[in-house]
This record gives structure tokens, sequence and C-alpha cells, in this order.
């Protein structure tokens, strides 16, 4: 993938694919329940992490419907409050997945103010729950972090150039 949001994975990660930042809203819903809004924090073609109030176990089986693809079927990895790590059944392919990124290409200031306090929330939520789920929950807020640092930096770039075009 050639976008410049995607950071490399470390070796030693479990992860099947690189995952890129990204702010989308989705809506997720579980069998016989009513669908309950969620928020894309990343993705990659295997599955999303993605921030929502619904009560989904690990090991639920849910539906995403995420603007611009087909409602993908995944499994709910890993739960901690209001934060979770899904599989998609079927991976997505890399044209999808680079379409809708290509979308997202550059966050927003507000997306990039929303990384940094998922970041913040998901750094509290590490330290105070010592957990199977703390580990999970201390990468989510090392990655939001740093996109949130990588992103800001290039919005700021953006800004500085048209200032300069500009003048």
């Amino acid at each position: 993938m050639t976008l410049s949001v995607q950071l490399a994975e470390p070796q030693t990660d479990r992860r099947r694919a690189n995952r890129a930042a990204l702010r989308l809203n989705a809506t997720m819903r579980e069998a016989g329940r009513s669908r309950v809004q969620a928020r894309l924090i990343d993705i990659s073609t295997h599955g999303c992490r993605i921030e929502c109030a619904s009560g989904a176990s690990s090991d639920t089986w849910v539906w995403l419907s995420i603007a611009g693809l087909e409602t993908q079927y995944c499994r709910v990895v890993w739960r901690h409050q209001e934060f979770a790590g899904l599989e998609f059944v079927t991976p997505l392919a890399e044209p999808v997945l680079e379409r809708l990124l290509s979308d997202q290409h550059h966050l927003s200031e507000a997306s990039i103010n929303e990384l940094r306090d998922i970041a913040s929330r998901t750094h509290r939520l590490a330290n105070k729950d010592k957990n199977t789920d703390a580990e999970l929950l201390a990468e989510l807020s090392d990655k939001c972090a740093v996109e949130a640092v990588i992103e800001g930096l290039r919005l700021g770039e953006a800004e500085a150039q048209s200032n300069n075009s500009r003048k």
C-alpha cells in the first residue's frame, strides 16, 4: 500500500496486514439487535478497530456497515469498554481498501483531535485495568498518538504551504 498515513508495524506484531488510521462513521449490528453507531479508528484488509457503545463481547459475530463498502460480517476479537477489534470473515481486496483510504487521505483537524483523545482515554484504561486487554489498549493508545502527531505535522505543512503560496 502506498498511502502515507500508513505506518509499518513491527515484525513482532501478530497482525497479518498493516493498519491505516482513519475516522469513519459506521454501524454495527448483532443478530437480533438494533444497529448501533460505531466509529472506525483504523483498518486493514483483515479487520479494524472501532469505538462503539455496543455490548458485543469477544467472539460475538456482527455485521459492520461502512459507507462505500459492502456490509462486512465480522468477529469481535477483543473488546474493552467502548473499544473493540474486529476481524473480517472475508478480507478486503487491496484496491477496495486503497479506494476507501484515498477518500480519507488527509485527516481533518477535528479527526486529529479525536485520535489524541482516543490515545489519552485508551492510555488511562490500559493503566487502570491491568488485564489481558491492557496490551491491546496500550497498542491502540500508542498508534493513535503517533497518527495524531503525523497527521498534525502533515496538516501544519499543508497550511504553511498554503500561506506561502498566498504571499
